[in-house]
């Protein structure tokens, strides 16, 4: 950010970008300040200062909140690597544990992301943290990776759906990386009949109540969570969250298609069986394409590589 540079060197602090990283991460000044145990004049009067130093506006205020502007998304992105830094030789040198640990994370319904996330907060050990984990419409995701509202996001690409997805990713100046590729499965309750075969068939599902998750005003085939979008079924219900969906598995004797990959733990009522189709499924992370993760951002990636090579799944190698 060359043109923020003139600015940095004349006096931005340190603690200004700790604030403004707290204000992008709670949409408000108030908010903030709160967290921060500062008065909200004085947090506004900083931010207020940074964006004269910066010369340009960075927050967009209004009575519900303080919103990043185009500027302010790119300045996040240097201020979260500058402060991190910063913590990491506080740390370092002089034995100060992060004040902090901050990460939001924007996905699809995958119980792999839940697992990874729980263990990415417990590796943090941090005394204080504020993760956020959204699990969200397709077309939310992009957009609050988008915003930075959230560092990264997970989702799904297909033979289908890839094209529509890229371009949005291009024109959101976004990119993908892959995890792995899937065989679709169908995710139904222990106690339907389907759950003792080895393999079932579209045939099979024909007089059952179809799962899919609402993607509301962007209903559109391209941003199905589920392959197989343009497929009619006789029984259709769509649910907004992953917890309903369960509980109409086991209600309804209802499925949903996705990769094959339910923890136990997280979720013990259903199970996963394969299904017979020639599709696969694609499996990555999104982020901004010209900001680098953050540290902490970096381990939860490592940790969802993980939890998903524990269920026997091959990685892919990372490409853009």
């Amino acid at each position: 950010m060359a043109r923020g540079g003139v600015g940095m060197a004349h006096g931005i602090t340190l603690q200004q970008l700790r604030y403004f990283v707290e204000v992008a991460a709670e949409g408000s000044i108030t908010a903030a300040a709160e967290l921060l145990h500062v008065s909200q004049p004085t947090m506004s009067a900083a931010m207020k200062d940074l964006e004269h130093r910066v010369g340009r506006a960075l927050l967009r205020r209004s009575v519900r909140g303080a919103a990043l502007t185009e500027d302010g998304v790119e300045f996040l992105g240097y201020a979260r690597q500058v402060v991190e830094q910063a913590e990491l030789l506080e740390h370092h040198y002089l034995g100060r544990p992060p004040s902090r640990r901050l990460l939001a994370v924007s996905a699809q319904h995958y119980s792999f992301v839940v697992e990874a996330f729980v263990r990415m907060v417990k590796a943090s050990r941090a005394a204080e943290y504020a993760f956020t984990l959204r699990e969200t419409r397709t077309a939310d995701i992009i957009e609050d990776v988008r915003t930075l509202r959230s560092e990264i996001g997970i989702l799904y690409r297909s033979d289908f759906n890839r094209k529509v997805i890229d371009k949005l990713l291009r024109d959101s100046e976004l990119s993908f990386t892959p995890l792995f590729l899937a065989s679709p499965h169908i995710f139904i309750a222990r106690t339907n009949p389907l759950a003792a075969r080895r393999l079932v068939t579209l045939e099979d599902l024909e007089h059952l109540p179809r799962l899919t998750f609402d993607q509301g005003t962007d209903n559109s085939f391209y941003f199905a969570e589920e392959i197989l979008s343009t497929r009619s079924a006789p029984q259709d219900i769509r649910v907004s969250d992953r917890a309903t969906i369960f509980n109409l598995m086991i209600g309804l004797d209802g499925y949903t298609i996705s990769t094959g990959i339910v923890s136990d733990d997280l979720d013990p009522s259903i199970v996963a069986v394969p299904l017979e189709v020639d599709e696969r499924i694609e499996i990555g992370w999104i982020g901004r394409a010209s900001v680098p993760l953050t540290a902490q951002a970096e381990r939860f990636v490592a940790e969802m590589r993980e939890v998903v090579t524990g269920f026997g799944v091959e990685l892919l190698a990372e490409r853009a």
